[in-house]
């Protein structure tokens, strides 16, 4: 287990209950290693999203558990949740949730502030972060005044400024178009690769998952060796 920074046991959910019941996961079994990039591939409504949200502890299985980081999630309160998140995980959406009045700085520097870290350690970690994904002349403007790329930069660097085990990540270059979708891929494994971070990465890009160390593919709910 000393490897494993992320594990699925017999993970099943389903909404809704008796006839109207939709199994949207069925006994998903799945290890992460440290430092492993593995790509989630499979149709609309396969149910990558839901299984993401399980693995981060966004959401209850019905059946099967989570362990991060050697701890079971569904053992934990509301805030031990939010603790072994905040230092263990990183979060990247299809559409950025930066926070429009906080400026790029401030944005990248937000987990560790929650965390407790001081004003200033917590912005000199951001402004680190910001200057490898190449944005140290950004800093400080807000979302608003950034292109889409760029804002999707801010929140990779939000991600991997509190140096967390792993990183989830939902169609992150989906809302891109191609030329800024590959650059801000290549930023994300490569930093990823500096810090040792493992990535969950869901795409429907064939050549984007091709890239990861491993592809499984979620089909009607099961999760199969692509």
């Amino acid at each position: 287990m000393n490897n494993i920074t992320l594990l699925a046991s017999n993970l099943s959910k389903t909404y809704g209950e008796g006839e109207s019941a939709v199994e949207v996961l069925q006994q998903i079994n799945l290890e992460l290693r440290a430092g492993e990039k593995l790509a989630i591939v499979g149709s609309s409504g396969s149910g990558k999203s839901t299984l993401l949200h399980l693995l981060g502890g966004l959401d209850v299985a019905t059946q099967g558990e989570v362990t991060l980081a050697g701890q079971v999630l569904g053992r934990m309160s509301p805030s031990q949740l939010n603790e072994i998140r905040n230092h263990h995980l990183g979060f990247i959406y299809q559409f950025h949730h930066l926070l429009a009045e906080f400026s790029a700085l401030d944005n990248v520097a937000m987990p560790l502030r929650i965390r407790g870290t001081s004003p200033g350690m917590a912005r000199d970690a951001a402004r680190e972060m910001l200057s490898k994904v190449g944005l140290s002349h950004r800093i400080d403007h807000r979302p608003a005044a950034l292109s889409g790329g760029e804002r999707q930069r801010v929140a990779v660097a939000r991600a991997l400024v509190t140096k967390p085990s792993c990183v989830l990540a939902d169609e992150p270059t989906g809302n891109l178009d191609a030329e800024t979708a590959d650059a801000v891929f290549d930023l994300m494994l490569q930093v990823a690769k500096d810090q040792g971070t493992a990535f969950v990465i869901v795409t429907h890009d064939p050549l984007r998952a091709a890239r990861c160390d491993r592809i499984l593919r979620l089909d009607h709910g099961v999760l199969r060796s692509a």
